[in-house]
């Protein structure tokens, strides 16, 4: 991405950063705009004030804490890997089709007790309706090669694409083999830009590892 479009990007996050304060000023008691906050304070590297914003979602209305997919993306990406799991393995009670919450929990365990703890503990997942994912599945469960995850990917669309691609290169990150996994993240965030918040993470985890 050229550096204008990353300035871009990084003002208008700025920008909804401010509305966000400002509505939270206004509105010190609603979750969701402290869930709205979260988000952009991660799609602008700010791991922990992300984190600060979710609790606080959380300590609103409890009934959220399922639905905080987002917090354990940024517990992940803090290093709390085992808050992260946990986070996953709940969300997955409320979003039981979703192969990014068992992927990330197996994410989470792999840098916490290695990637064979990590399959041994994947949980089942059925039904994800986005045949890449259900492809990534089987590649972080032994049932696949990375070749077939691409292959799978340049059927679909952008998106597709960039999905293969981003959890490729996160399996070889937990695999510990950084070269393959800056390839394939780094092409995820730079040729594949797609309107979604996996696509601010891919650009995170590149800022994150000085990518």
């Amino acid at each position: 991405m050229s550096t204008n479009k990353q300035m871009f990007f990084s003002n208008s996050l700025e920008n909804k950063l401010q509305r966000w304060n400002d509505i939270i000023q206004n509105q010190p008691k609603d979750p969701k705009a402290y869930i709205q906050r979260g988000m952009v304070n991660f799609q602008l590297a700010k791991i922990n004030e992300s984190i600060q914003d979710f609790d606080m979602a959380e300590q609103l209305d409890a009934r959220l804490k399922p639905y905080l997919w987002q917090r354990g993306l940024s517990y992940y990406y803090a290093e709390r890997f085992a808050l992260g799991a946990q986070q996953f393995e709940i969300d997955l009670t409320v979003n039981a089709q979703d192969v990014e919450e068992t992927v990330w929990r197996y994410l989470c365990i792999a840098r916490l007790a290695g990637v064979a703890e990590a399959r041994n503990s994947l949980l089942l997942v059925k039904n994800d309706p986005r045949r890449v994912m259900r492809c990534v599945y089987d590649l972080y469960a032994g049932n696949c090669t990375p070749d077939d995850i691409l292959s799978v990917g340049e059927l679909e669309s952008e998106a597709g694409k960039f999905y293969s691609h981003l959890y490729l290169g996160l399996y070889y990150e937990a695999q510990n083999d950084l070269e393959m996994a800056f390839k394939y993240i780094v092409k995820a965030a730079d040729k594949y830009k797609i309107d979604d918040y996996m696509w601010h993470l891919a650009s995170v985890h590149k800022a994150l590892r000085g990518w």
